[in-house]
């Protein structure tokens, strides 16, 4: 199994070996839940809904059922909105989170690298959102650049809901056992 974010679909099993005591289905059972582990989650359900609300919008132009005015905002906001938050929620996870936690799971330390990799492979599909996005908006044929701007989010959603999966199996656990704040 490759472990690239563009080829793997999990994470290899010696870096969730601390999910056996903090299962998913659990985590918001553990008192500790409320604090850094929801506000995490929380952050990471905005990045998905974002990528879905972006998606559909650019569906429904596609299909006739938006005004493409409508949706040249709505981009614009919520791409503005996606980008600006991917990049500084990964700076403070790469500058303060992540030395941290593998302070205290030092046997994670390939997961840390790995979700690292990860970021700078989701940079270079940010810029390519980005790319996307402008040559939406500046398309004369609004329709036609939304099937093609539809056509481009589906590698970056797919890639970014691995890492966002991937990351929370990995980090939820650690924040849990050491009930992080």
């Amino acid at each position: 199994m490759s472990h690239d974010l563009d080829q793997r679909d999990r994470l290899p099993p010696d870096l969730v070996t601390l999910l056996a005591d903090w299962p998913r289905d659990r985590w918001s059972d553990v008192p500790e839940f409320e604090g850094l582990a929801a506000f995490w989650l929380d952050r990471h359900l905005g990045f998905r809904d974002l990528m879905s609300g972006l998606r559909l919008d650019a569906q429904h132009v596609a299909d006739g059922l938006m005004d493409p005015q409508r949706w040249q905002g709505r981009l614009l906001r919520g791409g503005e909105q996606l980008v600006q938050g991917l990049i500084g929620h990964h700076q403070i996870e790469d500058a303060s989170y992540f030395p941290a936690m593998l302070q205290l799971e030092p046997r994670l330390a390939r997961g840390f690298d790995l979700l690292d990799a990860d970021h700078h492979a989701l940079d270079g599909l940010l810029d390519g959102f980005v790319t996307s996005a402008n040559a939406a908006l500046q398309a004369p044929d609004a329709r036609a650049a939304a099937l093609a701007f539809h056509a481009c989010l589906t590698p970056f959603e797919r890639q970014l809901t691995r890492h966002l999966e991937d990351e929370e199996d990995l980090i939820i656990p650690v924040i849990l056992k050491h009930q992080m704040r």
